[in-house]
C-alpha cells in the first residue's frame, strides 16, 4: 500500500486498468477451464481495491 500512495495519479489509473484487465481474463480462463489457480481472482480483486483506495486518498 505505501507504494501505491507514492505513485501519481496517472500510474494508478494505468495500473487500475491493468488489474480490471487481468481479472476480465481471469474469468474468461475460468469459464475456458483454463485456470490451475483459483485463488488468483481474489488476489487481483483486493489489487484493484487497494488501487481505488490509493486513486481516492489523493484526490481527497
Amino acid at each position: 500500500m505505501k507504494e501505491l500512495l507514492k505513485k501519481s495519479e496517472a500510474e494508478l489509473v494505468k495500473t487500475l486498468t491493468e488489474k480490471r484487465e487481468a481479472l476480465r481474463a481471469f474469468r474468461f480462463g475460468v469459464s475456458g477451464s483454463k485456470i490451475k489457480n483459483m485463488k488468483e481472482g481474489r488476489t487481483v480483486r483486493k489489487d484493484i481495491a487497494r488501487v481505488m483506495t490509493a486513486l481516492r486518498s489523493i484526490t481527497k
